[in-house]
């Protein structure tokens, strides 16, 4: 089993990576690989709507980490999205990212499992959750969630560390999504999984 675990701060040591380290650290007591990226700090554009991966199987624009990571998130049982919070929503570029990563790759990301992780220094963390959870429930994907919404709070990577609740919750997500995907692996086995039905139905509003 395998988790790929999105870091979408600037900051690759900061208050996202704080959380996104917790988790990851208590999916690998579970018996999951863990992969952490970074992509806050990169330039990286958002999608044209050109269509060109329809064709190509993948983004035009190779030039970035889109297309390399897309093959990680296909080999990967679940996804973790982390974000730090600008004006109440993830930040630009990880919006950007994620846009291409899920709207350029072919594979069927269906039964993968997601979870967002939020840091932020007041406030704001529910809104950007419910964003970063749209990627997840439009693909089929079943999201994790703990028993609390998944946030910390602080200013900086050390604050973060006095979040025990925020660090607990974390904790707590990293053992739910490492229990789901492993309950997901095994009825996958025993029944496979649940009917597809044959074609995709597609209604435009305006005929």
């Amino acid at each position: 089993m395998k988790v790929l675990l999105i870091n979408g701060s600037p900051h690759p040591q900061g208050c996202t990576f704080t959380a996104l380290n917790e988790v990851a650290a208590e999916l690998q007591k579970c018996g999951v690989q863990t992969e952490i990226v970074h992509v806050g700090n990169k330039a990286i554009r958002g999608c044209i709507g050109c269509f060109k991966c329809s064709e190509l199987g993948h983004c035009v624009f190779d030039n970035d980490l889109i297309n390399e990571v897309a093959k990680k998130f296909a080999e990967a049982d679940g996804l973790v999205v982390g974000s730090p919070v600008y004006y109440a929503g993830m930040n630009g570029t990880l919006k950007s990212f994620l846009d291409r990563l899920f709207f350029s790759t072919p594979f069927s990301k269906r039964f993968k499992v997601g979870a967002a992780v939020v840091s932020a220094r007041r406030a704001g963390t529910t809104a950007t959750f419910d964003q970063l959870n749209k990627f997840f429930t439009i693909s089929e994907m079943p999201v994790v969630s703990s028993h609390y919404w998944n946030n910390v709070h602080g200013n900086s990577a050390q604050e973060v560390m006095q979040d025990e609740e925020g660090l607990q919750t974390m904790r707590s997500l990293g053992r739910n999504m490492a229990f789901l995907i492993s309950a997901i692996n095994a009825e996958k086995q025993r029944s496979g999984l649940p009917e597809e039905e044959p074609e995709r139905m597609v209604t435009n509003f305006i005929r």
